[in-house]
């Protein structure tokens, strides 16, 4: 599903004070630990492709950059260079360190140009107030913290996002107090911020703080092995250097992470008023080999699949034959799809090839283009869908322009005999806050049908069906998504399936946003969600 993106992914690596360096580093240097970066942040690419980037921490640099901060547009590959092995050591050798942070980005809030790519720097004389930092989430109250900041006249907003909004809150607590330590900064600046947050700051004194949000909403998990610390967004980064699956933990909520004259420590920052885990993460946003907060994205997506299949069973919509297949939409509905043929006996094909090089259509600004962009990205193989019963498998439908190109492209040029469309999630019904690219409430597509009702119905189901040209639809109901993941509903975010949002500031723009489309102010509107409640003069 090419219609919903995340914002970014965060990493760090630090190499602490030691007889011997660690062996996972690639070259036995504790000064040659940012070598390690690139490759964390490009198991993340799937968080973010737009720009990425990092800042490193050398006490004695030739250059005199205590820190130092590298980041483009493009992906990983192509800003560290990495097809080019003459330029990508010339750039590890420039950004040599013993510790590091790291960001990839895909615009949730700002523009898509390189002076928005993370991590931010923030030079000074003074060292307590030079450090950069990188941000993974998206502050539902930005429209407030930049309307105060503004206020005055005497600020200014260089980049209109949020990341840059926190720079100063994290700048003015630090100027009023340089000497403050880390983990009372992040206590000083959350009280004020509502929203998902992972945050990784690095100062010039080489001290670094990792930090999630009060109520885990980002994900953000580290490793000790010896002398050396990573985290990261997901644990995939952390396996892939070599780390024991048994050394990796999830930072708890509301919990920071201080690495200050060699030592590591954890403590809590903020109150947990309660746990509110993006449930997107497993069904779509993270790599399937990661797991996060102890349950595995593979199981929780092949959970879906089987739960589907219930369905199926229970309440048949297609009378499957030997001439009935299971399709994923690529990538990321593959195991959902796999899990639901095996429960059901039915063969499971890859009968859309995907094109990993026909650019990401979130790119576009409008639905015409998305569409064309969708219809370049896969390409049906009509061998295996001939006069066949296709039960295709999505992990979600947000506009429904991708699934609609990809129904037409499937019918015509697949030659599929029927298409029976199941959807490993309930439907989207409310924008996202906390950051994921989703549009208001009228331009998703389920709330069209929905109305003011709550309950999916045959019936409605069937008008969706009708509308995208498929023979039959059927999406999961929403405890569905708590028995797959394994944990309680209670315990996991799930506003843009149920309306109900964790924070204050995220029901507040969704009342405004309901009553923009009640009045007809969203209707052509096509950018990001909180846009339509910027109050402040300042858009994201």
């Amino acid at each position: 599903m090419s219609e919903l993106f995340h914002e970014c992914g965060v990493a760090a690596i630090y190499h602490l004070p030691s007889d011997q360096p660690s062996s996972l580093l690639p070259l036995p240097d504790p000064c040659q630990a940012t070598r390690l970066m690139p490759r964390m942040l490009q198991d993340m690419q799937n968080r973010g492709q737009l720009s990425a980037g990092m800042s490193r921490f050398h006490p004695r640099p030739e250059n005199g950059q205590v820190i130092d901060t590298f980041r483009d547009l493009g992906s990983v590959q192509e800003v560290f260079r990495l097809s080019h092995s003459g330029k990508a050591e010339s750039l590890m050798q420039d950004y040599a360190g013993s510790a590091a942070i790291g960001h990839v980005r895909y615009a949730t809030c700002g523009k898509n140009d390189r002076s928005y790519a993370q991590p931010f720097e923030n030079h000074h004389f003074h060292k307590r107030l030079w450090f950069s930092f990188a941000f993974n989430g998206q502050l539902a109250n930005y429209q407030q913290l930049a309307g105060e900041l503004l206020a005055d006249g005497q600020h200014h907003l260089v980049r209109r996002t949020d990341t840059e909004v926190l720079l100063h809150e994290i700048s003015r607590v630090l100027q009023a107090n340089p000497e403050i330590p880390l983990e009372e900064l992040m206590r000083s600046i959350s009280r004020r911020l509502d929203g998902a947050y992972s945050i990784a700051l690095i100062n010039a004194n080489g001290e670094m703080l990792l930090a999630r949000d009060p109520q885990g909403i980002k994900p953000l998990c580290y490793a000790v092995q010896g002398p050396l610390f990573a985290a990261a967004s997901e644990s995939v980064a952390l396996v892939n250097l070599g780390f024991h699956r048994n050394e990796i933990e999830s930072l708890a909520p509301g919990h920071a992470i201080v690495i200050r004259d060699g030592k590591i420590k954890i403590s809590q920052y903020a109150e947990q008023p309660s746990r509110a885990h993006c449930f997107f993460e497993w069904i779509y946003f993270a790599n399937v080999a990661s797991s996060l907060d102890n349950r595995s994205v593979y199981l929780a997506r092949t959970a879906l699949g089987k739960e589907l299949a219930q369905l199926e069973r229970e309440d048949p919509l297609l009378e499957i034959d030997a001439n009935t297949i299971v399709v994923p939409v690529p990538d990321t509905s593959k195991a959902a799809a796999d899990s639901m043929a095996y429960n059901l006996g039915v063969p499971s094909f890859e009968g859309l090839i995907r094109n990993r090089y026909s650019g990401r259509t979130f790119i576009e600004s409008s639905q015409t283009t998305r569409a064309e962009k969708a219809r370049a990205k896969y390409t049906p193989l009509r061998e295996i869908l001939e006069d066949k019963k296709v039960i295709l498998v999505e992990d979600s439908i947000v506009r429904s322009t991708t699934m609609k190109a990809l129904l037409e492209r499937i019918r015509v040029e697949g030659g599929a005999k029927e298409i029976h469309v199941r959807v490993a999630c309930p439907p989207i019904i409310a924008p996202c806050f906390y950051g994921i690219d989703m549009s208001s409430v009228q331009q998703l597509f389920a709330p069209k049908f929905l109305g003011n009702q709550t309950e999916l119905t045959p019936e409605i189901q069937r008008r969706m069906a009708t509308e995208l040209q498929a023979d039959s639809l059927r999406y999961l109901p929403v405890e569905a998504i708590a028995r797959s993941i394994g944990y309680a509903s209670s315990d996991l975010c799930q506003a843009c399936i149920s309306g109900k949002y964790p924070t204050p500031a995220g029901e507040r723009l969704y009342q405004l946003d309901l009553a923009a489309a009640r009045n007809g102010q969203s209707g052509n509107f096509d950018g990001r969600a909180y846009e339509i409640a910027d109050d402040t003069g300042v858009r994201g």
